[in-house]
């Protein structure tokens, strides 16, 4: 009996042995391709934005999630949970770098969080920022550069490379961000042409179009006034991007604040009342966009009801 479990430990370390030497495999030695130095230099950039945070960080989980929202997946925690999990990171890593936290005494530091759910919180924020870049990203790569960082180790790049790898890029997303842009300034400029005709839309001397789902009885605000508002903002295509709807809750802007589109439709609404905005881009975000949705030159589609003038 003895000798049989001493054979089944030697068998089971042989094979934790040889998964450790695939695990390790696995890890590039060199970068010898552009797809390969982008990943890289791109896991060193996330690296440095989370290196206040490392300590609470599962990158196991910190992977999945990355993956998932790289690949367009829904988030994997909730809004409540972030909502909860974000303010007590940022004062664990306040209190490491001796931050002085209310109620808490001086050197003391918060209650413990869930790694794991710090890792699918922060994977999935990091994700959705480079989904305009997945066509040109390993994420396997991504996360090599990233342990590596975090572990102190030497990377596969050197500064002056990662410069040049980053100039590179930023041309190639200039250049596909101007046939993006291009693109849809056509669509919007088509679509905009055909609604103007429809019945009930009404377009301002700006070009915003507008039409009246529900009238209001109460006051209109002015530009200079904070509101609250249920809204939900989408693409031409139906693509939502943000909804107050979906977050359960009313949303407060300053008209100031927001974008031109914005500032002028509200004003035409009395409180009380439900309209639908046709949003050009010149008083949206422009050539710019607002990434990774909102592309550059993209006319926005937005359901807002004015709740009240603050």
């Amino acid at each position: 009996m003895t000798l049989l479990v001493r054979g089944l430990s030697a068998l089971l370390l042989a094979v934790m042995l040889a998964c450790a030497g695939n695990a390790v495999a696995q890890d590039k030695v060199s970068l010898d391709t552009e797809r390969a130095r982008i990943s890289y230099m791109v896991g060193v950039d996330v690296s440095r934005s989370l290196a206040a945070f490392q300590p609470d960080i599962d990158l196991a989980t910190f992977e999945r999630s990355l993956r998932h929202a790289i690949a367009g997946g829904e988030p994997l925690l909730t809004p409540a949970e972030s909502a909860v999990l974000q303010p007590a990171l940022q004062q664990r890593a306040a209190a490491r770098n001796g931050g002085r936290i209310p109620g808490m005494a001086p050197g003391s530091m918060p209650p413990e969080v869930d790694s794991a759910k710090i890792g699918l919180m922060l994977g999935g924020d990091v994700g959705r920022s480079l989904v305009q870049l997945s066509d040109q990203l390993d994420p396997a790569v991504v996360m090599q550069a990233l342990r590596t960082a975090f572990a102190g180790g030497a990377p596969l790049l050197s500064q002056p490379q990662m410069e040049e790898t980053s100039r590179l890029l930023g041309e190639r997303m200039q250049a596909k961000a101007a046939l993006v842009g291009e693109e849809n300034r056509k669509a919007g400029a088509d679509f905009l042409a055909a609604n103007r005709t429809a019945k009930g839309v009404f377009t301002t001397g700006s070009g915003l179009q507008y039409q009246v789902v529900r009238q209001g009885s109460g006051n209109r605000p002015m530009a200079t006034d904070t509101v609250r508002v249920q809204y939900q903002g989408a693409l031409l295509d139906g693509t939502v991007f943000d909804s107050s709807y979906q977050r359960g809750t009313p949303a407060e802007f300053a008209l100031r604040d927001v974008i031109a589109g914005w500032t002028e439709g509200l004003t035409l609404m009395s409180a009380g009342a439900k309209y639908r905005f046709w949003i050009p881009s010149e008083l949206g975000y422009g050539g710019r966009g607002s990434p990774p949705i909102i592309g550059p030159n993209a006319t926005l589609v937005f359901d807002v009801e004015l709740l009240d003038i603050l």
